[in-house]
C-alpha cells in the first residue's frame, strides 16, 4: 500500500531544511521511519513544487575525479606510466585499469608496510572516531602522502589519471587480507544521517571516489564486488578499479565489497579522494 503525505509531514520537511539538515539526512531519516523510497521521493518532489525558493534536490557535482576517457581510448598517459583501459561501466562509475602499479612497486609497498599491520578499523560515523568491526577482517595501514618514493610518485600517477589534486586524497592505505578474511559490501562515502559526520567532514569534505590498486593476488578469492550491478573485480596484480559517487546516496550503486580470500593472501593499496583538501 501508498504512504500517505500528509501536511504535517510537510511541514516537518520545511522546518528541517529551514534547520539546516541536508536532503540525504531526512531521506536517511525518513528511511529508519519505515518511509518506502517512494513516498520520500514525491514528498521531496511536492516540496520543491509548493515551495521553489528551498532547494530540495541536491546538486550533482560538476566536477569529479575520474579519466578522461574522450574517443574511449585503450591506454591513457598517466605521466610516468601508460596505463590500460581495460572495462568501464556508467551506473555505477567504474573503471578497471591494467598496468597501473609495477612489479617492483607491488613489492615496494608491501614491504615497507608489513612491519607496520594492524588489524584494519572503520570510521564510526556515530562520533567522528575509528572502530573495529566484524565485516572487516583484514590487517592494515596508512602511510602519509608522500610518505616515500614509491608513496610519491604513485601518487603523482593517480592524480593525473584522475585528474584530481593529489592534495585532496586521503593517505594510500595498504591491507592485508589472509585466506578467510574479506570486506563485506559497504558504502566508501560518510552517512550524512550519522551525527559524527560533520566532524569527519572538517578534514577534507566527503568522499567523492576509491581507487583499489591490487598488490598481490591470492591463489583463489578475494574479488571486489558490487552487489547492486553483479559484478565482479578480479584482483590482478597491478591493476586497479576505480569508482566515483556524486552523492552521499545509495542510488549512486557503489555498494562493495572484499569477497572472502580462499586460498593464499591478497593485498591492495587503498586510495580515497575527497571534494577538497583533505588534512
Amino acid at each position: 500500500m501508498s504512504q500517505p503525505i500528509s501536511p504535517e509531514l510537510r511541514e516537518w520537511l520545511v522546518s528541517q531544511l529551514a534547520a539546516g539538515h541536508s536532503v540525504p539526512a531526512l531521506r536517511a531519516s525518513m528511511r529508519a521511519a519505515g518511509w518506502q523510497d517512494a513516498a520520500t521521493d514525491l514528498a521531496l518532489a511536492q516540496l520543491e513544487a509548493g515551495f521553489p525558493h528551498v532547494e530540495v534536490a541536491r546538486p550533482r557535482r560538476t566536477e569529479m575525479p575520474g579519466p578522461d576517457l574522450e574517443g574511449a581510448p585503450l591506454y591513457i598517459d598517466a605521466g610516468d606510466r601508460r596505463v590500460q583501459v581495460l572495462q568501464t561501466m556508467r551506473h555505477p562509475r567504474v573503471v578497471v585499469f591494467g598496468n597501473l602499479v609495477s612489479p617492483e612497486e607491488c613489492e615496494g609497498l608491501i614491504a615497507a608496510a608489513r612491519v607496520r599491520l594492524a588489524r584494519s578499523l572503520t570510521v564510526e560515523t556515530r562520533t567522528g572516531g575509528e572502530v573495529l568491526n566484524v565485516d572487516r577482517t583484514s590487517e592494515g595501514m596508512f602511510f602519509e602522502r608522500g610518505e616515500n618514493d614509491i608513496v610519491a610518485r604513485l601518487e603523482q600517477r593517480i592524480a593525473a589519471l584522475l585528474r584530481w589534486p593529489v592534495e585532496f586524497g586521503e593517505g594510500l592505505q595498504i591491507l592485508r587480507y589472509a585466506p578467510g578474511a574479506q570486506y563485506r559490501p559497504h558504502y566508501d562515502y560518510f552517512d550524512p544521517g550519522e551525527p559524527g559526520t560533520p566532524t569527519i567532514l572538517k578534514r577534507g569534505g566527503q568522499r567523492v571516489a576509491t581507487l583499489v590498486m591490487y598488490l598481490q593476488e591470492p591463489g583463489q578469492g578475494g574479488a571486489t564486488t558490487f552487489p547492486d550491478v553483479g559484478l565482479e573485480v578480479a584482483p590482478v596484480r597491478g591493476t586497479g578499479v576505480f569508482f566515483s559517487y556524486e552523492e552521499p546516496d545509495p542510488a549512486t550503486r557503489t555498494l562493495h565489497g572484499g569477497a572472502p580470500v580462499l586460498a593464499g593472501e591478497k593485498w591492495v593499496a587503498t586510495k580515497w579522494l575527497r571534494e577538497r583538501e583533505f588534512k
